[in-house]
């Protein structure tokens, strides 16, 4: 299925409403990562570090190594902030859907590596809330995994007028 046939198979197949909730979803989750951004990018005081120093699963060594150097976190910092506010931003708009789904289900994964919800870890920082093994990290994660599927953008999104199928020009006799 060539990307220039999605809007039609979108508008035959999927009916108004699917297509809607999908957008709105995409739109959400893209609002939470550009808070999220900006949050972060307005507090003077915000780091990565109490974060990455509290992580106790399998790459929690790796986590903590990033902590420890004031260069590498300011890079972290620096990427974690700019890519919430990038992927919030191309979530919203619909441009780039595809790229902004994976960078930020990898983002969400890492988060998740970091501080999982397992029974027994316990952390200082504010949770939100965990059932075992689901929080809200996983949650987002797969629902851009789902957004990835659909390319909603292609339909509502900046990413229509880029992959909308170009007309032929007619040739007048």
């Amino acid at each position: 299925m060539s990307p220039l046939n999605h809007e039609k198979i979108y508008r035959n197949y999927l009916r108004p409403g699917q297509i809607y909730l999908l957008t709105l979803l995409r739109i959400l989750i893209g609002w939470h990562f550009l808070y999220e951004g900006l949050a972060k990018l307005f507090n003077p005081y915000w780091t990565s570090a109490d974060f990455l120093l509290q992580s106790k699963w399998i790459f929690s060594s790796l986590f903590k190594a990033l902590a420890a150097s004031p260069t590498i976190l300011k890079i972290v910092d620096w990427l974690n902030i700019w890519g919430l506010i990038l992927i919030g931003l191309a979530l919203m708009f619909g441009f780039a859907e595809k790229v902004a789904c994976w960078t930020g289900a990898i983002l969400l994964f890492l988060y998740y590596l970091a501080t999982p919800p397992f029974s027994g870890y316990s952390y200082s920082i504010p949770q939100e809330g965990s059932y075992v093994i689901v929080n809200k990290n996983l949650i987002e994660l797969v629902a851009l995994l789902v957004l990835n599927v659909f390319h909603t953008s292609r339909v509502y999104g900046l990413d229509y007028f880029f992959f909308r199928k170009k007309q032929a020009p007619s040739i007048q006799k």
